[in-house]
């Protein structure tokens, strides 16, 4: 079935007589549509994009490419008038709970009347889930396009430079190398800095000895790569070097893991349980993974609370990390595609940390 069936016949299972999709991922996987002014309805057995003058020639383009099966409505203003001559007559309308604003929520719920909205959460987000062909193509070159920026990142690198511009000339480099851009915003962290998970880059300049953690990813077309590399200027400390060789370890114990029919806590337990026997759990601050997509972060969770089981075509990470506030911190991650025989990973940079 295509996408738009298979949501089609999602939102008949609800039970609901029509369903307002407002997140722009969602938009993206039933349509191709990719600007930033647009709305989808799904009702009786078809697909219908609300946007307005300035997306229709684009819409049209990006639709076809896509070969979906989605009409394109025009709107006009904000588009009110469309959407609930599109929603007359239905009894049970879903909205992505997860997308919709209260104030947006409230608005159309008065106009419809009564208690016609539905909160509805993961319809579209399940399907997404699993990775055709045409999506891990593109992911997967993603994942290279980062390894080539990576590799003409390190023949550049050295002290004396700042994690902003570190992160400035990988972002460029990523683009030279035919990615649409970055596949979120690059955490450069060095010394101290690199204690803190999700750090934004500073303009503190990197010195020799200092630990520096540099996560990154590429876009091609919506979908994207996710890795994270620790590097070290000289020889490594005798704890820095504790610290690459655990969590490298640990990394490694999590991709093993990876299967079909794994339950996405038992990747988590993995690398968690390595790093305990190392005496380092309490530094590890964050769960192992999560999918990736069209969204950096999005389902199946890889952490202690997860419930997924893992599927042929998941696409997820496998990122322990160990954070020493005021010391530095390390870790590894690689975008992992879960096959029949295990993890395909799609990131493929060397863990080589040292830089002499």
């Amino acid at each position: 079935m295509s996408r738009v069936a298979r949501a089609v016949a999602e939102v008949k299972h609800r039970g609901l007589d029509a369903f307002v999709i407002s997140a722009p991922s969602n938009i993206r996987y039933l349509s191709g549509f990719s600007g930033s002014s647009g709305t989808i309805v799904l009702r009786n057995d078809a697909a219908m994009l609300l946007t307005d003058g300035r997306y229709t020639e684009r819409a049209r383009d990006e639709i076809d490419a896509a070969d979906a099966d989605v009409e394109i409505v025009r709107v006009s203003g904000n588009g009110r008038a469309e959407l609930l001559r599109l929603l007359d007559g239905a009894s049970r309308v879903g909205i992505e709970a997860d997308h919709t604003s209260w104030s947006a929520a409230s608005s159309l719920g008065e106009d419809l009347g009564g208690d016609t909205l539905v909160a509805t959460t993961g319809l579209v987000e399940a399907f997404r889930e699993i990775k055709d062909d045409v999506e891990l193509g593109l992911m997967r070159r993603a994942a290279e396009i980062a390894d080539r920026a990576l590799a003409q990142l390190l023949t550049e690198f050295a002290p004396g430079v700042s994690e902003r511009d570190v992160a400035r000339r990988l972002d460029a480099l990523v683009l030279d190398a035919g990615a649409d851009g970055s596949g979120f915003d690059t955490i450069v962290g060095s010394g101290p800095n690199s204690s803190r998970p999700h750090h934004q880059s500073t303009n503190r300049t990197i010195e020799m000895g200092d630990l520096v953690i540099i996560d990154f990813g590429a876009e091609c077309s919506g979908y994207r790569s996710d890795m994270t590399r620790t590097f070290v200027f000289g020889e490594p400390s005798a704890r820095q070097r504790e610290l690459l060789d655990a969590v490298h370890d640990a990394q490694a114990a999590g991709v093993a893991a990876v299967g079909v029919g794994v339950a996405a806590q038992t990747i988590d337990a993995a690398c968690r349980s390595h790093l305990s026997a190392a005496g380092l759990a309490e530094w590890f601050t964050h769960g192992t993974g999560h999918g990736v997509g069209l969204d950096i972060h999005e389902a199946p969770s890889v952490s202690a609370k997860g419930t997924a089981t893992l599927a042929a075509g998941h696409v997820i990470t496998v990122e322990p990390g160990v954070y020493l506030p005021e010391f530095g911190g390390v870790r590894w991650e690689d975008t992992v595609v879960v096959t029949s025989t295990g993890a395909d990973p799609l990131t493929r940079s060397p863990k080589q940390p040292v830089i002499i």
